[in-house]
């Protein structure tokens, strides 16, 4: 497997939100977003009660009320391409 590094924006909560996931399944951020495309590839939830419970105390802390509703809503800008 080759990685490499991204330039990926999202927003700021929901980073905090994925870090402290990360951290509490002592792995390293891109680990865990690996694992939950890989999973959403296959139409799989990647996550069981109790890591959605954990997921739901650290999107109450760090104030993330995004849903999959919101996914579409605030785009980046386009580039023009040159």
């Amino acid at each position: 497997m080759e990685r490499i590094q991204t330039g990926v924006r999202m927003d700021a909560s929901l980073v905090k939100v994925l870090k402290g996931l990360a951290e509490y399944h002592e792995m390293s951020l891109g680990d865990l977003l690996e694992g939950i495309c890989l999973h959403a590839f296959e139409g799989k939830s990647a996550f069981g009660a109790e890591t959605r419970a954990v997921i739901e105390k650290l999107r109450d802390v760090y104030g993330c009320r995004w849903t999959s509703a919101d996914s579409h809503l605030h785009p980046e800008p386009s580039r023009k391409r040159k």
